[in-house]
């Protein structure tokens, strides 16, 4: 019996080992009988390979194991690749000898299943083609997105996700009981990235972040992971650069995944035209072209799915939004000295209505400005900030406090663009909505 150590290797390997015996392990993706013969397709994580049994050659242990196994059963495969046309990627498997692992129970997704079952078998649905292919692409992305900020100079941090600061205005956070205090998850780490600044200049979290907005579309979670980089003398022009040349090396990493993208039916040029320069308009000519659209927003209005949709549409790369109102923007976003109607933020968008994948600013570095930049907000919003429990953030401007700009930017948000996904709840394996916060 084959040994359940025995090495093996990955059946991508399978077309340059023509003629010699190998070994595989993987699990049962397609199986049917005819005459003595069964032929399955097995799967792992670097491809699919189908393998015949011939009853007459394998002992008639495997043949009944393998005969009745379920669809996803777990295999081992001792065989020959050798060339047929006719078969998955033109390679099949002589089975030798094979060895059912376990066949379990009968697996519970056929064909043309529901979003809503899909979701409730999401631990088994993450072995489908298409999740297994997000999954290594998502994976890609945040290694192509690490690389280029740590080339770049970038150190990694890792901020808490508790906290008792309650973000832009506390109002979207998820509150928790921390043993006798009140605390929230946290929204975002760019506090705690300003923090870091005077230390190590250059910095970037990357961790989950957690909104409570009860928003049903097809950009939401309440949980998503978000790359926040934030660094010492950069201004908003430079700020955009980063982000611009961030995006790029992206997809163009992403690119040279040939074979994986094209599981997506993306092609090697789509995302080779995401090259900088991006465009880059204000919000007040942003709400001119919505408007020319036939759109009923005005001056002081926050964009929705519509709005994103007809400010992209036609795009082929992202696009940058800039000078919004102040109104729109915390209270950290500093006034513009060129339109005090205005402050210095900006928010890339992608293409083809995707939405909104980064939002930024300078940040507000003096004392004095933050502070009445705060009680701008109060009144206009009716709110009180509990300053208290933003005193050591306060703390920073009063010691050798610089210029500073930072961004944060949505993982999920960015896969569903680059993948061209229906809906951000498969650009992660596991999606937290407003809706569902299982399995």
């Amino acid at each position: 019996m084959l040994k359940t150590f025995i090495k093996a290797v990955p059946i991508s390997d399978a077309i340059a080992r023509i003629g010699r015996s190998i070994v595989i392990k993987g699990w049962i993706y397609r199986k049917r009988s005819s005459g003595g013969k069964a032929f399955a397709v097995i799967r792992d994580v670097s491809g699919l390979i189908q393998c015949t049994v011939d009853k007459a050659k394998v002992t008639e242990g495997e043949w009944n194991a393998m005969d009745s196994a379920y669809l996803e059963s777990s295999v081992i495969i001792r065989g020959i690749p050798r060339k047929d046309e006719r078969a998955p990627g033109g390679v099949e498997i002589e089975t030798e000898e094979l060895r059912v692992v376990h066949s379990g129970e009968q697996f519970p997704i056929t064909e043309y299943q529901s979003a809503e079952f899909l979701m409730d078998v999401r631990h088994l649905w993450l072995r489908s083609q298409k999740m297994v292919n997000v999954m290594k692409a998502r994976a890609y992305i945040f290694k192509y997105a690490r690389d280029f900020l740590n080339k770049k100079g970038f150190f990694e941090i890792s901020p808490p996700l508790i906290t008792r600061a309650g973000g832009e205005t506390g109002a979207s956070m998820f509150e928790v009981q921390y043993f006798d205090q009140k605390a929230y998850l946290t929204e975002s780490s760019q506090l705690y990235a300003e923090a870091m600044v005077p230390s190590l200049e250059k910095v970037y979290s990357f961790a989950p972040s957690y909104r409570a907005e009860k928003s049903r579309t097809t950009k939401h979670l309440t949980e998503y992971w978000h790359l926040e980089p934030e660094a010492a003398y950069y201004d908003l022009k430079r700020l955009m650069q980063l982000e611009e040349k961030l995006v790029t090396s992206i997809a163009d990493k992403l690119s040279k995944e040939e074979e994986l993208m094209k599981s997506f039916e993306i092609g090697k040029d789509v995302l080779q035209k995401v090259r900088p320069p991006f465009k880059k308009i204000t919000y007040e000519k942003a709400m001119e072209i919505i408007q020319q659209k036939g759109s009923q927003k005005k001056w002081g209005d926050d964009f929705g799915v519509e709005e994103e949709k007809l400010l992209t549409e036609e795009e082929d790369k992202p696009i940058f939004i800039y000078a919004w109102p102040r109104e729109l923007k915390p209270f950290y976003a500093p006034v513009n000295p060129k339109d005090e109607r205005t402050v210095m933020a900006v928010d890339m968008q992608a293409p083809h209505g995707h939405g909104e994948i980064t939002g930024g600013s300078e940040r507000e570095w003096r004392l004095d400005a933050l502070m009445a930049r705060m009680e701008e907000v109060e009144k206009a919003q009716g709110i009180k900030f509990d300053k208290q429990k933003y005193a050591w953030w306060i703390d920073l401007r009063k010691y050798g406090s610089v210029p500073h700009a930072g961004f944060g930017m949505g993982m999920e948000r960015v896969i569903k663009w680059l993948l061209n996904l229906d809906h951000i709840r498969d650009a992660i394996a596991f999606p937290r909505l407003i809706n569902r916060v299982e399995p």
